[in-house]
């Protein structure tokens, strides 16, 4: 007989193995699909963790080599062990990985190891490593397996010399000539960690800014600070092949409006230029799901539903940002309205991120997003280099800006780039998510010195009453 569930999870990335533990906490019996070695998804096995790993280390070599002197700091001959620097990235991953096992057996959630495929409606069945077939049945089926790599038609990655995200983790040398194709946070943040190590980076990027998710100033001032650091940029180009030879990969460029042709030979090539929805072999199509032209799963608001009975989805195959904290507050709602209560994501109040240095961080809305919706605001901006804290460590590129309504001064949007950005954006997510104006947080007391007194005075000076600048 097929082993029943109330609820089934398949994927076991942030919102899978978030929404299975919640679940089994509400009582309910849980099982959550995965056929990786170790649970995390991509994100903590091959994305997030592994990467912020590494950029902590470069940052640290990086600071070394160059930002300790002023402090007064000498050192002798500096060196780099590549070897030991892969070895306590792969331990942080396996420490966490190995930590979300732990709250499967606490929680008494189930880990089906396996490729599932939804047959019916409430039936699964789950194919181990061995071929080994298991039939499942479940009150309720979840899709979250996550998001994979978008290739690029003309470039093929062989994980060798042509790499994803993957294979940029897990290089293993410095190349002296890194091509990162696609400027958005992916390819920034890989491009940093190399960059600091030594290699010589050119990001190529078909648009005419990077970060074009982002507020408009950020981009900018972002590629400036990384280029200073020794970053190169190619914008409004457009890569049509890549040729592996002898001396390295050439790729054959062209401008995005056409006409003029060049070429960029590189060691490593990164392919970055975006994610989209991992569904395959889930019997989607047999089943009826609906997707839409992205490939994104169709859900109802707040329920997560799909149009199959007793089928839901939530996190990157789905619409919205492919965050993983936002598809843990997806998972967490939904399993929680399977519950019984009333619960609901606030989309206008998911923060991002991208964890280069200076960071950028972001939530709400952008000036543009403003300015087409015919939303009347004003801007309240307060750079680092008026903030003491800022002064003090020596990190004082980038500014604070809030974005208010004229009318209410609730507070649309906060953009921040500068040091520690991604931890000041929570206490603006907090802001939006309890619908406060610019001027609460103008008269909440922030402790002196910090790096946060730069949000208030952003927020003082969107009613032209900054006091340090």
């Amino acid at each position: 007989m097929a082993e029943r569930y109330d609820i089934v999870i398949i994927g076991a990335g942030p919102g899978g193995y978030v929404a299975a533990i919640r679940a089994a906490q509400l009582g309910m019996r849980t099982a959550c699909v995965d056929a990786r070695a170790s649970l995390g998804g991509t994100c903590l096995n091959i994305g997030c963790i592994p990467s912020k790993a590494l950029l902590q280390s470069s940052e640290k070599f990086a600071e070394t080599q160059h930002g300790l002197a002023e402090h007064g700091i000498t050192i002798g001959s500096l060196g780099l062990d590549l070897d030991a620097m892969m070895k306590r990235k792969d331990k942080v991953v396996q420490t966490l990985t190995g930590g979300v096992a732990f709250l499967f057996r606490k929680n008494k959630v189930a880990w089906l190891k396996g490729h599932a495929r939804i047959t019916a409606p409430g039936k699964l069945t789950v194919t181990g490593g061995d071929g080994a077939a298991q039939e499942i049945e479940a009150s309720a089926i979840v899709i979250a397996t996550g998001s994979e790599s978008i290739p690029l038609p003309g470039v093929t990655v062989d994980e060798q010399r042509i790499v994803s995200s993957t294979g940029a983790l897990a290089l293993d040398r410095v190349p002296e000539r890194l091509a990162v194709i696609g400027g958005g946070y992916i390819g920034l943040e890989l491009g940093s960690v190399w960059a600091r190590l030594g290699s010589k980076v050119t990001v190529v990027e078909y648009l005419d800014r990077i970060l074009p998710n982002m507020d408009r100033e950020l981009g900018p001032m972002m590629q400036r600070l990384l280029a200073r650091g020794g970053m190169a940029f190619k914008l409004s180009t457009k890569v049509l092949g890549a040729t592996p030879g002898n001396d390295g990969v050439t790729l054959d460029l062209e401008l995005a409006t056409g006409g003029d042709r060049s070429d960029l030979v590189a060691d490593i090539v990164l392919v970055s230029i975006g994610r989209r929805p991992f569904t395959e072999g889930l019997g989607l199509d047999q089943l009826g799901v609906e997707r839409d032209r992205a490939g994104r799963v169709v859900v109802a608001d707040d329920t997560f539903a799909t149009n199959v009975a007793g089928v839901y989805a939530i996190g990157d195959v789905i619409r919205g940002p492919m965050l993983a904290h936002k598809a843990e507050e997806e998972g967490i709602a939904l399993v929680e309205r399977l519950a019984g209560q009333k619960t609901h994501v606030d989309y206008n109040a998911i923060p991002s991120v991208v964890y280069t240095w200076p960071e950028a961080a972001a939530v709400g809305k952008t000036e543009e997003e403003l300015k087409v919706a015919g939303i009347d605001y004003r801007i309240g901006k307060f750079p680092f280099t008026a903030n003491p804290r800022a002064r003090a460590n020596g990190d004082t590129d980038g500014f604070v800006k809030v974005l208010a309504e004229r009318a209410t001064d609730r507070v649309l949007g906060v953009h921040i780039i500068g040091p520690d950005a991604g931890t000041m954006i929570a206490e603006a997510t907090l802001a939006m998510e309890f619908g406060a104006s610019a001027e609460d947080i103008a008269r909440t007391c922030h402790a002196h010195p910090t790096l946060p007194e730069a949000l208030k005075e952003a927020a003082l000076a969107a009613d032209g009453r900054a006091i340090h600048t």
